[in-house]
């Protein structure tokens, strides 16, 4: 990495969120310019950083996070004014759950599929959608783009720390966390375990559903599990590196 960041404030959490930018797009999980991310930066949550307006994921650098403070409207009129949409679903959630320090939302495929039947519920029939076990908010009332008021109500229903995935009905999935590699290992094994179960689902065989106790047993096996979050973003970012991507600049 260059010397970029040295006058620029919250530097590695810029690089980690890029990385994460870049690696959501080589997995096919982004959607064209669409989709946001979000990560604090102040204590009480409410400033935060996020990806420029309709710039895509495959092409965010660490310099180019804007940030953004969910308690200035006025911040939608500024030059580098983020998206009206993820400033009211994003601002909404750091303004009113202060556990969310990162959120990254996104209409990937498999999770989207999920978000789309009228039962979006995710049985543990594996070991990924073990982690997932009581542990995901379905949102049965989408109501248009996340505006500010749909931003709120998408908040309001985040009000189980345990629980850090939102199926966000008809629309895709909002995952939260602490940091952005426990953010983002969330959202990928999220994806997964959504693509077992619905490919699962088009075989029309019968499922092998897990009992309830092995399930949870296994979800808290997995929270407890020493780093996997932050050695799978620092593998993500070495491979970054050794290719010469520019995400750290």
């Amino acid at each position: 990495m260059d010397g970029t960041g040295a006058n620029i404030d919250h530097w590695q959490e810029r690089v980690d969120l890029a990385a994460a930018f870049r690696w959501t797009a080589r997995l096919d999980m982004h959607e064209a310019v669409a989709n946001h991310f979000s990560l604090a930066i102040n204590d009480d949550g409410t400033r935060f950083l996020m990806n420029p307006n309709q710039m895509h994921f495959a092409r965010i650098k660490a310099s180019d996070m804007i940030v953004v403070d969910a308690n200035e409207p006025e911040t939608l009129s500024g030059p580098n004014a983020p998206d009206p949409t993820a400033w009211g679903l994003h601002g909404g959630l750091h303004r009113l759950v202060p556990h969310a320090r990162c959120a990254m939302h996104c209409h990937s495929i498999f999770a989207t599929v999920l978000a789309s039947l009228a039962d979006s519920r995710l049985p543990p029939i594996d070991q990924n959608c073990c982690t997932f076990f009581n542990r995901v908010v379905i949102d049965e009332g989408y109501g248009g783009l996340a505006f500010e008021d749909e931003g709120e109500r998408c908040a309001g229903l985040f009000t189980d720390p345990k629980k850090k995935v939102m199926v966000m009905g008809n629309h895709g999935v909002l995952v939260i966390g602490d940091t952005v590699a426990d953010t983002f290992n969330r959202l990928f094994y999220f994806e997964r375990a959504a693509e077992t179960y619905i490919r699962a689902l088009q075989t029309g065989q019968p499922l092998r559903v897990l009992p309830d106790e092995v399930a949870e047993k296994t979800a808290q096996e997995l929270e407890s599990y020493p780093e996997q979050d932050a050695r799978h973003l620092a593998e993500l970012k070495a491979i970054l590196d050794a290719e010469g991507s520019d995400y750290a600049s």
